[in-house]
C-alpha cells in the first residue's frame, strides 16, 4: 500500500512542474454552439451515471481500490494536462485515459474523465464548462473503450503489447472523435464537414502519434509496478477489468 501512494505522490508532484496554456487540445470554452453543447452533454450524461453505480459496486466488494481509483484518476489529470506545443502554435497533450480503463473498465473512467475535465477547466483554464459534455465523449467514453476492446482481445497473447496498444490508440482515438467534433460543429466552406475533418486530423497527426506512443510506453511501467504490487494494495489486476 505505501508503494501505491508513492506513485500518487509522484504523478501529483508532476503538476508543480506542468505549464500553463490555455489553448489546449480540449475543445476550448465557447468553440462549440449551444446545439453542439447541449447534444454531446445528453450523449455523454448515461455513461457518466453508469459509472459512477460502477465505481460504486467497485469499492463497496472492496474497499482499498479507492486508492487505485485515485491513483488512475491523477494519471489522468497529470498526463492529458501536461501540453507541449505543436506545429500548428496549439498544443497536443497525452490522456492517460488507457490505465485506468484497463484497470478497472471502461464505465469508470466516464467519471473520472468528467472530474478531471472539470478541475482542468476551471483550474488550468483547459477545456470549457459548455464544452464539458463533448470533451468528456472524446476523452472519458471513446478513449477508454477502445483502451479496453484492444486489451481484453490482445492481453492472453502478450499483455505488454497490450497494454501498449490500448494506451497509444485510446489516445489516438480521442484525438479523431475530437477532430469529427471539430469537424460537425465548423464545417469546411468548400469541402464541408469532410474537408474539415482532414484538416483537423492533420493539424495534430505530427505531434499526437509520438505522443501516444509515449503514453503506451509510460502505461506499460506503470500498469507492470500495479502488476508487482497488487498483493500489497489488497487487489487483483486481472479481476478488475
Amino acid at each position: 500500500m505505501k508503494k501505491i501512494k508513492k506513485i500518487i505522490f509522484v504523478l501529483l508532484y508532476l503538476v508543480l512542474l506542468t505549464p500553463l496554456y490555455s489553448n489546449g487540445m480540449h475543445i476550448m470554452e465557447g468553440f462549440l454552439d449551444p446545439f453542439w453543447a447541449g447534444l454531446w452533454s445528453v450523449v455523454s450524461l448515461p455513461f457518466i451515471v453508469i459509472g459512477f453505480s460502477r465505481i460504486k459496486k467497485i469499492t463497496d466488494e472492496n474497499p482499498n481500490k479507492k486508492l487505485l481509483l485515485g491513483l488512475v484518476g491523477a494519471f489522468v489529470f497529470i498526463l492529458s494536462a501536461l501540453k507541449l506545443p505543436s506545429v500548428t502554435g496549439s498544443t497536443s497533450h497525452p490522456t492517460g485515459i488507457g490505465l485506468g480503463a484497463m484497470v478497472f473498465g471502461p464505465m469508470p473512467m466516464a467519471v473520472i474523465g468528467f472530474i478531471v475535465l472539470i478541475f482542468q477547466a476551471l483550474l488550468l483554464t483547459h477545456g470549457g464548462i459548455t464544452t464539458l459534455g463533448a470533451n468528456v465523449f472524446s476523452m472519458g467514453i471513446v478513449g477508454p473503450f477502445i483502451a479496453y476492446g484492444i486489451y481484453i482481445v490482445l492481453k492472453d497473447k502478450n499483455r505488454s503489447l497490450a497494454v501498449f496498444l490500448g494506451a497509444a490508440l485510446a489516445n489516438l482515438g480521442t484525438y479523431i472523435i475530437t477532430s469529427a467534433q471539430l469537424a460537425l460543429a465548423h464545417p469546411d466552406s468548400v469541402n464541408g464537414v469532410l474537408g474539415s475533418f482532414v484538416k483537423f486530423v492533420g493539424i495534430f497527426a505530427f505531434t499526437q502519434i509520438p505522443l501516444a506512443i509515449g503514453e503506451g510506453i509510460l502505461t506499460v511501467i506503470i500498469f507492470n509496478m500495479l502488476l508487482e504490487y497488487q498483493s500489497e494494495g489488497g487487489f487483483e489486476i486481472e479481476k478488475i477489468g
